[in-house]
């Protein structure tokens, strides 16, 4: 491998988009890791220039390389290897407002519900009509 181009779950982990370089690989084998549109190996060599999609729990970013790095390092050093698009930011931003709706729709309630509650509770998920 020459010095233009690094390991793609390497560059993952140095780049701070998966805390350890296990789960990188995890997730780049799983399909959430796409390489210029295409499916990648967790040995695939990413270069600079290219386009990653990467789908990260509920957030999918979509970057451009713009450095490379086998080494994790601080995390200002690790922004500077990636760019993310424009579009990538507007949607990662609505689907956190999205989120953010969804869970003040629903609150919490607010104590724990007393043991004459959850016996109530218990007689209600275990209904077999």
């Amino acid at each position: 491998m020459s010095k233009q181009s690094v390991r793609i779950d390497k560059w993952l982990w140095a780049a701070r988009f998966f805390k350890t370089r296990g789960l990188a690989t995890e997730m780049v084998s799983g399909g959430h890791v796409q390489i210029n549109g295409d499916r990648a190996k967790a040995s695939r060599a990413v270069q600079v220039g290219d386009t990653l999609s990467i789908q990260r729990e509920q957030e999918l970013f979509i970057v451009t390389v713009t450095g490379l790095a086998e080494k994790r390092g601080s995390a200002t050093i690790a922004q500077t290897l990636y760019q993310e698009t424009a579009a990538s930011v507007a949607a990662r931003a609505t689907q956190q407002q999205l989120r953010k709706l969804h869970a003040a729709s629903a609150p919490a309630p607010e104590r724990r519900p007393d043991k004459k509650a959850r016996r109530q509770i218990i007689r209600f998920t275990r209904r077999d009509d």
